[in-house]
């Protein structure tokens, strides 16, 4: 049946190579990728271009270096899975720098608050829109540990089959009970960490499971030594999920 979609939906357009070049050198966490998964991230993000429309807000402007950023990193995430997970939406909305988001939630005394959060990106749940800063895009993909892209990327792997709460579809053969009984057992260790400094992961993870599964994801990525030494479970359970092991493609040193 795939390749039957594909023989009615041909291929669009490969990134050109000399743009496809410059986009992964200034992006060090896919300096590691052999050159058959780099063959594959590159066809994986022209399928996203092709099928992705990028609203700019807040007067953002147009960057032809910035959407190809995104479109490698949201790749880097699938390129082991079915390059049709993000199928169920379209549209990613770009602002110049971190925005501001209305939000109001009511407390147990039944008490509404309005209040206005800063935030450097956000994923809506169903058909709606994934919004980024696109000062945070820049800043990720350098293997620091922490990336816009691929955190709110992994918030709509995590809604596929639903909510965003820590627990994305997994896979035949995966064990859900064993992700649940990893996954709980970290998060409370994290929080109980985070709130003393005793972690090099960012305290954010501690705000909720579906955060903790979208900040180790950024960690799993950018500093794979540091989430298999902090949470070794996490690391099986996430090369599991996203079928890679980027602790593999560092150097000893880096490792270190």
């Amino acid at each position: 049946m795939r390749w039957l979609s594909r023989w009615f939906h041909p291929r669009p357009p490969l990134i050109p190579v000399t743009e496809f070049d410059a986009a992964v050198a200034g992006l060090p966490i896919l300096d590691r990728l052999s050159a058959n998964e780099l063959a594959r991230l590159r066809t994986i993000a022209s399928l996203f271009l092709h099928t992705k429309r990028f609203t700019l807000a807040g007067g953002a402007e147009e960057d032809r270096g910035t959407q190809l950023a995104i479109a490698l990193q949201a790749s880097l995430l699938i390129l082991n899975l079915d390059e049709q997970s993000y199928r169920s939406w379209r549209e990613i909305v770009l602002y110049p720098n971190a925005f501001l988001r209305p939000h109001t939630d009511t407390d147990a005394a039944g008490v509404v608050h309005h209040r206005r959060d800063i935030l450097s990106g956000e994923s809506w749940r169903h058909t709606g829109p994934l919004v980024l800063s696109i000062a945070d895009v820049l800043t990720s993909g350098q293997g620091n540990g922490n990336n816009v892209v691929l955190h709110e990327f992994a918030h709509k792997l995590d809604m596929l089959n639903g909510h965003s709460d820590g627990f994305p579809p997994l896979h035949r053969g995966m064990d859900s009970s064993l992700w649940a009984r990893d996954f709980n057992a970290a998060y409370a260790d994290f929080c109980g960490r985070a709130a003393y400094g005793h972690s090099r992961i960012n305290p954010y993870a501690a705000t909720s499971p579906a955060e903790f599964f979208a900040v180790l994801t950024e960690v799993f990525f950018e500093t794979p030594h540091v989430l298999d030494e902090e949470y070794h479970a996490i690391y099986q359970q996430l090369q599991q999920f996203y079928r890679q092991h980027p602790l593999a493609r560092l150097e000893p040193h880096e490792r270190a």
